[in-house]
């Protein structure tokens, strides 16, 4: 194996065990704030492969760093009617048990003393920014992310700057070849003398910034002599340029074929172009809408992860993948030939897109999940508000112990996608260059 491949491996499970805890602090640092006893703070599961204790909270990390937790005190009410300090020895039906015997581990972590310090029974609001710190840290770090990439580093455009690889002869659109052949007519370009990182400036006279800009410009110029100037190393320079007329693909839809337009037979450079703090914007709006639209599907998502798993169809680009999908991913990105600054923004581009994907998640309002927790507080508020607007005696805290059963079927069916994901991962992995 490529040690680079293993480092990339590495550095996106370090850049994850991050993102995990800085998720968990998210609901750490409310927590206290409102007075809820913690008692673990963790980063991964499994075994404890390093802990301490600080006042009356256990941080720590365990040996697999596929997620992490809080361990708040109360997060159920005592069965109504009984009294909170007690546990109920009895229950009726395998449902009502599952729901008592939680009940009761609930209420065994509360000590004398630790009644006002339990989750259930902090205000609505306090509740809704504890559960929503965590999702709310991933969206700060795939903001920074996004941000270190777009504005930092840049996202790959084309520039105006003529690239080593441009042809100095005309090769018909017809044919599928890249070298010059005997007979071939040498283009404007080469005729007019540009040389590779020539800086195409101003056309005709009109400024050119983009690479979009030169090519409307020529293409609309038609054949016929144009003033073009340029910088080369650092200096500026006007060439005389004779454009021919040529078929061109569209540059909108490549299978069609515009006729005669204006050629001059160049080809841009790559480069990482810079982008402002308002296109961060823009650009996380635009991923979190394509998130969104998968979460919805994810099901029919699910369902074409399986058929690639089991019977080696491809795997869908814009479908789901698990950390092991995504850890390949890194590895595959620094073992590759890609310069350093590309590596670097798609590294990061993952880690971002990742910590989107995990906050976006967490948000669908199911238990085990924070959005089930955040839409218990949002239905405790709305009770609350409508008793004091109706002059009716005030609620009790929302129950989420009464949904446990349909938690833990939620639960075993996120383990099994998980499972899946792992699998599909490993035998039919989703790459990059894929």
């Amino acid at each position: 194996m490529n040690w680079l491949y293993l480092v990339g491996i590495i550095l996106f499970l370090l850049g994850l065990m991050f993102s995990i805890a800085l998720h968990e602090i998210g609901h750490l640092i409310p927590a206290k704030l409102f007075g809820v006893k913690v008692t673990q703070y963790m980063v991964g599961f499994g075994s404890t492969a390093w802990s301490r204790r600080k006042g009356e909270t256990e941080y720590g990390i365990k040996w697999i760093p596929f997620g992490g937790y809080i361990r708040m005190i109360g997060m159920l009410p005592p069965r109504p009617g009984d009294d909170p300090n007690k546990l109920r020895n009895t229950a009726t039906g395998p449902w009502q048990g599952l729901i008592e015997s939680a009940r009761d581990a609930a209420q065994e972590e509360v000590r004398p003393g630790d009644e006002g310090r339990v989750f259930y029974r902090k205000k609505w609001w306090q509740k809704i920014i504890i559960m929503s710190g965590g999702p709310l840290m991933n969206f700060v770090l795939a903001f920074v992310f996004f941000s270190i990439l777009l504005v930092g580093i840049g996202l790959p455009a084309w520039a105006p700057v003529v690239s080593p690889e441009t042809s100095t002869c005309v090769i018909p659109v017809t044919e599928q070849r890249k070298t010059c052949q005997a007979g071939d007519q040498p283009t404007p370009a080469a005729q007019a003398g540009l040389k590779p990182g020539d800086r195409m400036v101003t056309f005709d006279g009109q400024k050119i910034t983009t690479w979009e800009d030169a090519t409307r410009l020529i293409r609309s110029h038609g054949p016929g002599p144009v003033e073009l100037g340029v910088v080369r190393d650092g200096k500026p320079l006007t060439l005389d340029v004779t454009l021919i007329a040529q078929d061109r693909p569209n540059l909108q839809d490549p299978n069609k074929i515009d006729r005669n337009v204006g050629f001059l037979g160049v080809l841009p450079t790559e480069v990482m172009q810079r982008q402002s703090m308002g296109e961060v914007v823009g650009y996380m709006g635009e991923l979190t809408g394509r998130v969104a639209g998968s979460l919805l599907n994810l099901p029919d998502k699910m369902v074409g992860v399986w058929h690639a798993a089991f019977s080696g169809e491809k795997r869908d680009p814009e479908g789901p993948v698990g950390v092991v999908g995504a850890g390949r991913m890194g590895g595959e990105i620094l073992a590759s030939d890609l310069t350093n600054e590309k590596k670097i923004a798609i590294f990061v581009n993952l880690l971002a897109g990742f910590n989107l994907a995990i906050g976006m998640f967490n948000l669908i309002p199911l238990l085990p999940l924070d959005g089930g927790h955040i839409a218990g507080g949002i239905w405790e508020g709305i009770k609350r508000a409508y008793a004091k607007i109706m002059r009716r005696p005030e609620p009790k805290y929302v129950d989420i112990a009464k949904v446990l059963p349909l938690t833990y079927a939620i639960a075993l069916v996120m383990m099994v996608m998980a499972g899946l994901l792992v699998y599909a991962d490993l035998v039919n992995p989703l790459t990059l260059t894929g």
